[in-house]
């Protein structure tokens, strides 16, 4: 089985409150994380239905069936039962009874802001991180992982790219998201999906895909953030300060496994990953996703931005960490170029107070020149979660 880089946080937040709840896209590892880390506690998912029912109906007989200490998975299904974990956690004052686990946030966050306020930890958990896969001995190309993305089933079980993401979309994509929101055309939603993949790295504007999908702004608009809110999709906000011009204040998308994007692009094979016209696209979305999961492993909030003004000057990536920002440019080639500093540079100069800039790419050579680092993608998770 292949360590999680989480370990560690979720054992530590167990130290400390009587619930953690393990937030994360669909077949992230959370169910694999919790059992390993706590083998000896009870179980039970909650998209079985007559669980589900069991906790919907009739709470104490739920917990007199599956006494703390407890893994209670998909929790979501059911919020209510979030008041009953309150009395529980409670009653039994105790750190580390309660592992909760839920792949949508929305319908958690009332439950966990009214009820288990100062009682839970949350940690949000993505598919493998290059660290991970690497630390298993498992070191593939550029091009490989964007078209294998990282889902666990993938490593573990040796599936098929192909396989994999065709099951998973139809079963928790399509499936999780009709259950949240009422899709009425099904070919609608499953368009506007296959049109996010290709402006995956671009700022989306919802009202001129209307007019592609064939339904209203508003729409797409739910849509959106029912994906977001399910962790297939993630939205990085535009970096805001006071730099004496107009910014772009829109977010970009990404998809939360770069390999779910590639599939919906009709990406069959590493030798079509370069060739593919959205290629760059593709490789920002490895790289940043990278720079997510460095965050949230560490149970830190992302903090994770880009930069665009109005006349198109762009910075890929920012991290800002204690209001001092490290800026990063994101390039797919194998070839270094000094002239991928110019725009760090510049940026620099209006930000004032930031870390050594870095170029991240996909070639091995590691140059220190001109203020700027050029790092092999491989290592964007250490850059961030180690500025200089």
């Amino acid at each position: 089985m292949i360590k999680r880089t989480m370990t560690a946080q979720l054992l530590r937040l167990a130290g400390y409150f009587p619930v953690v709840t393990i937030l994360g896209p669909r077949q992230s590892g959370k169910t694999t994380l919790a059992k390993s880390c706590f083998p000896d506690y009870n179980y039970v998912n909650l998209d079985n239905q007559s669980d589900r029912q069991l906790a919907m109906d009739d709470p104490v007989a739920f917990f007199e069936l599956h006494k703390a200490p407890v893994i209670i998975d998909e929790v979501q299904r059911v919020p209510q039962l979030l008041n009953a974990v309150q009395i529980h956690a409670d009653a039994q004052n105790k750190n580390g009874i309660f592992i909760l686990t839920g792949s949508h946030q929305p319908a958690l966050h009332a439950g966990i802001s009214q009820s288990l306020a100062g009682r839970t930890g949350i940690l949000k958990l993505l598919p493998f991180s290059i660290n991970e896969l690497n630390a298993a001995g498992i070191k593939l190309s550029r091009d490989e992982y964007i078209l294998n993305g990282f889902l666990p089933r993938l490593y573990d079980k040796n599936i098929p790219p192909d396989v994999i993401y065709s099951s998973y979309y139809q079963t928790y994509v399509e499936r999780d998201v009709r259950q949240l929101i009422n899709v009425s055309n099904q070919h609608a939603f499953e368009v506007f999906v296959k049109l996010l993949a290709g402006r995956v790295g671009q700022i989306v504007s919802l009202n001129s895909m209307a007019g592609d999908v064939g339904v209203s702004s508003t729409t797409l608009g739910s849509w959106l953030s029912v994906l977001e809110a399910s962790y297939i999709i993630f939205c990085l906000p535009c970096y805001f300060e006071n730099f004496g011009k107009r910014q772009i204040k829109s977010p970009k998308i990404y998809f939360t496994d770069v390999g779910l994007a590639a599939y919906l692009l009709g990406i069959e094979n590493a030798n079509q990953v370069a060739r593919d016209p959205l290629f760059g696209g593709l490789f920002e979305n490895l790289v940043i996703l990278e720079a997510l999961k460095a965050r949230y492993n560490l149970g830190k909030e992302p903090e994770l931005y880009y930069f665009r003004d109005k006349q198109g000057f762009e910075i890929d990536l920012i991290l800002n960490q204690g209001r001092r920002l490290l800026p990063i440019e994101i390039k797919g080639g194998m070839t270094y170029d000094f002239s991928f500093a110019k725009d760090l540079q510049r940026f620099c100069k209006l930000a004032n107070n930031t870390f050594t800039p870095a170029v991240i790419y996909a070639g091995d050579t590691e140059p220190d020149a001109q203020g700027i680092k050029f790092r092999n993608f491989c290592n964007i998770a250490n850059m961030i979660n180690n500025p200089e």
